[in-house]
């Protein structure tokens, strides 16, 4: 999430209006069934490559070819899904189905979206267990560390020239980078960030979003959230109980969930402070090979959930850390709809999302430097390390440039 996507002028003349046309033809949401639903995000899901590019692809789906949604109430969703944690593709396909189906419909295309990236991280992940050690897969692994280090500056950048704005926004993205560097706990950094943004940030800095449309206010949707809730919290409670790994697991891949304002990138640090510094669960390399999986499978970077639970606690361990990953952000989306109209004009919730974003520069930042760190360099590794930059930087492809990441360290590494 970017300020300049969530201030952005959706005005009928401004060059955003083509994207958000507005479609009054609408099908009756109670005549779309719950299959439907699952089985068009399912297809969708297939080749969800490009992280948040996959919006534009939802909304063909939702709001031009089947018309489940008007194109108000669609931009509306995209507002929202930036506003609040989580990856915003599988934010906007719960969204769709939460707007036509309720909490169900929202469960379906979620599921649906996400399915076929866990199922293949899943496999590479047994794959990845069962064959690292072998001198191909290392050669191959070994390149990819040097993607992944691009593929994450690139992302740094793409964040600090859609976020950095002034003077406040530079200061408080160094701050985050070296508290980070020097050990400290992401989370605090995030919500120092916040409560600085509240006191320091202007209202005048910001505009108000077109919010027509957004109420869904029925205390059947709120039953829905509610047994959601419940649900998770109990399941939180039954692996307290009777496995205590696992539990720390599933809280750990919730609370990065929660805190992952921004898209995707933004749980990077978290991801990495609490699986490689603090549990030590995993070494920088492998926690990187994870990331470059995440790139080749469709969905969002986050999957890299599925790479950790599996290598820290086989399947069950997958299972629990993708739904633990996944779970609280579609929860909070469930709650936030209903109201989003009132949160989203309060100056003070607007300046602390603001100090939140930036942090991540920060953060992403100082992973950029920390998984450097990782890596025995030569010239030949920085000149492979800074054509990826370039070609992401270029709008390449990240599929294609991590695939040729892959047949250049087969050959050359």
């Amino acid at each position: 999430m970017t300020k300049d996507e969530r201030f952005i002028d959706r005005s009928p003349d401004s060059k955003h209006a083509n994207f958000f046309v507005l479609n009054e033809k609408i099908m009756n949401p109670q005549n779309i069934p719950y299959r439907k639903l699952f089985f068009s995000f399912l297809r969708l899901g297939l080749t969800a490559f490009g992280g948040p590019a996959m919006v534009a692809y939802i909304k063909e789906l939702a709001v031009n070819k089947n018309k489940w949604l008007t194109g108000q109430c669609f931009q509306n969703g995209v507002a929202i899904c930036q506003s609040i944690p989580g990856a915003t593709a599988m934010q906007m396909a719960a969204y769709v189905g939460l707007r036509t189906r309720g909490v169900l419909g929202a469960l379906c295309t979620y599921i649906g979206f996400g399915l076929p990236a866990f199922l293949l991280m899943l496999v590479f992940s047994t794959l990845y267990q069962r064959f690292a050690n072998v001198n191909f897969v290392m050669s191959l692994f070994n390149g990819l560390q040097l993607i992944v280090i691009a593929i994450v500056a690139n992302a740094t950048l793409s964040f600090a020239k859609n976020i950095l704005k002034t003077w406040a926004d530079i200061v408080f993205t160094i701050l985050a980078a070296t508290f980070l560097l020097f050990n400290g706990n992401p989370i605090l950094a995030i919500l120092g960030c916040a409560v600085l943004g509240v006191f320091i940030y202007s209202k005048n800095n910001y505009e108000k979003i077109n919010a027509q449309e957004v109420s869904l206010k029925s205390k059947k949707n709120s039953a829905g959230s509610f047994a959601l809730l419940f649900i998770f919290l109990l399941g939180l409670l039954l692996l307290f109980l009777f496995d205590k790994k696992l539990f720390k697991l599933a809280y750990l891949m919730a609370r990065i969930d929660l805190f992952a304002f921004g898209g995707g990138y933004a749980s990077l640090p978290l991801m990495f402070h609490e699986v490689v510094k603090h549990m030590h669960w995993l070494s920088s390399k492998v926690f990187m090979d994870g990331i470059a999986l995440g790139q080749v499978t469709p969905g969002p970077i986050v999957i890299t959930s599925t790479f950790v639970g599996y290598l820290c606690f086989g399947i069950i361990g997958a299972l629990v850390a993708t739904i633990s990953m996944f779970s609280p952000s579609i929860i909070v989306l469930t709650f936030t709809v209903p109201y989003f109209d009132k949160i989203q004009h309060n100056v003070y919730f607007k300046r602390a999302l603001n100090g939140v974003l930036v942090s991540f520069v920060g953060l992403l930042l100082a992973v950029t430097v920390k998984f450097s760190f990782a890596v025995d360099w030569s010239l030949y590794k920085l000149l492979i390390t800074i054509l990826a930059f370039i070609a992401l930087y270029r709008k390449v492809d990240i599929l294609w440039v991590v695939m040729a990441g892959a047949i250049i360290s087969i050959f050359t590494l």
